[in-house]
């Protein structure tokens, strides 16, 4: 990578973590270019000439991390699919549970009401797509012969379901009352090991490979 490059790079990584930073802080409609700006030692022209609109940047900002939990579904199709569901389990809490994106997400659920398009946007840019991609997943292990199912979406709603929702739903309601890492692993490694017994073609294998990735 050129100077030029990796120069362009850190900018734009400096402008993604300021905006969640200001977003988080302060909601989308009271966030501005400006303040975003400030943030990340920037001038606002110069923001603008990585982001053209709020908008825009919110978009952005919200498919980083979304990219990051789906890098594990884009290695070859022999990977175990115990393995995959493990590491997106695990990226997913990594992630979600930040009190950053906590934050945001409440301040975003507070916004919809008087602001429908600003929730529409979070749910487009961010869950819609991590969903859409988790779909695609289970029907690639069905085809392969790993999975057992007759509704595609419902397996990936219920994967999702188990790995995290009870612990982040108490966090986004008691902020002071976070998880910590050796909990937040304890839901999500028995959230994947309750969705192969459920869906397991061979769960009795898969339960045994889930032990030997968990050392266990």
């Amino acid at each position: 990578m050129s100077r030029r490059a990796s120069n362009r790079r850190e900018k734009q990584q400096r402008i993604l973590t300021a905006a969640i930073q200001v977003f988080a802080e302060m909601g989308y409609s009271a966030a501005t270019m400006e303040r975003i700006a400030e943030a990340a030692h920037l001038s606002k022209p110069t923001l603008y000439q990585y982001f053209d609109s709020k908008d825009a940047l919110f978009k952005a900002m919200m498919s980083a991390p979304r990219d990051r939990m789906m890098e594990v579904f884009d290695t070859p199709e022999s990977t175990n699919h115990v393995a995959q569901l493990l590491s997106f389990a695990r990226a997913y809490a990594d992630i979600v549970m930040r009190p950053e994106y906590l934050s945001l997400a409440r301040l975003i659920i507070g916004e919809a009401q008087r602001f429908p398009d600003v929730g529409r946007a979070y749910q487009a840019s961010g869950p819609d797509r991590v969903l859409d991609r988790l779909i695609t997943f289970m029907e690639a292990q069905k085809a392969c012969g790993a999975l057992q199912f007759d509704d595609a979406e419902l397996a990936a709603q219920d994967f999702w379901g188990l790995i995290l929702s009870a612990p982040r739903n108490r966090a986004l309601h008691e902020p002071d009352n976070l998880p910590s890492a050796a909990q937040t692993a304890r839901y999500v490694e028995n959230g994947v090991r309750v969705f192969l017994k459920a869906y397991g073609v061979n769960s009795a294998q898969d339960l045994e490979d889930l032990a030997k990735l968990l050392n266990r």
